[in-house]
């Protein structure tokens, strides 16, 4: 099972893009991260057309999430627990059933968090805590799950071309990092850097400014956390760089794993 995760960075502005990687690329399940569109307006038809269900969690003009699967999608959750007062669309997962074994999936937008110090990064703090706790919940049951998305956190100097650049931004922050790996340490595996332990220069996001992707500045924000029964079918983890290239791109690309079935 090939399992994608990509911040699209308007679903409308980019889609495109992005039906023409899925078309060459036909992934298993897509995570899709800042669709900014509601619900009604996602274009369901267009990846049922080639052959994908779609679960959508969207929100005007700001954030929303999706899944897009090849078989089914069920016991779809929306939001992320533990604040009724947060009604940003940043949390979707669901269980996915294809060919192989089912697997719960999930497509996160962890918040930004700038800028610091600031009710932004409170925010953000709030949110990885949430995360924590609902991990903590879905352990006990001893299942393969994958929560996939655009985090936010860079988690260690190999992951960014100019250090200086970050050393005050909340994706860089040591209480960023802590809490991102709190969440690792319940027993969960980062994909990307658990098959690729020694790599420097591979990124997922290059800002638009200041020539960042033909100087290939880039950071590495994308990741696949994994419980343990997803763990021990992992097989890959790459990074779609060439999609940076597009003539009409998003500033993310996607990240790709693949589990054995």
């Amino acid at each position: 099972m090939r399992i994608a995760t990509w911040n699209v960075n308007s679903i409308k502005a980019h889609f495109e893009q992005v039906t023409e990687w899925v078309k060459a690329e036909k992934p298993d399940v897509l995570c899709l991260q800042e669709i900014k569109c509601e619900n009604a307006n996602f274009p369901s038809a267009a990846f049922e057309e080639l052959g994908y269900a779609c679960a959508v969690h969207g929100q005007k003009t700001y954030n929303g999430v999706a899944l897009l699967a090849r078989g089914r999608i069920e016991n779809i959750k929306r939001g992320l627990a533990g604040d009724d007062s947060d009604e940003h669309s940043r949390f979707i997962m669901g269980t996915v059933f294809g060919e192989g074994r089912p697997v719960t999936v999930g497509s996160i937008y962890l918040p930004n968090g700038n800028p610091t110090p600031g009710p932004k990064y409170e925010y953000k703090l709030g949110w990885m805590k949430r995360l924590k706790t609902e991990v903590a919940s879905m352990l006990p049951d001893e299942e393969a799950f994958v929560l996939a998305g655009d985090y936010n956190i860079i988690p260690a100097m190999a992951d960014m071309k100019r250090p200086e650049q970050w050393v005050h931004d909340a994706l860089w922050l040591p209480q960023s990092r802590a809490a991102f790996q709190e969440i690792l340490n319940l027993g969960l595996t980062e994909a990307y850097r658990a098959k690729n332990p020694f790599q420097t220069g591979h990124y997922s996001f290059w800002d638009y400014q200041a020539g960042a992707w033909p100087k290939n500045n880039g950071i590495r924000i994308d990741h696949h956390l994994l419980s343990p029964q997803a763990a021990d079918r992992l097989l890959a983890s790459r990074i779609h760089r060439d999609a940076r290239g597009h003539i009409k791109p998003s500033d993310h690309v996607p990240v790709e794993i693949s589990l054995a079935d």
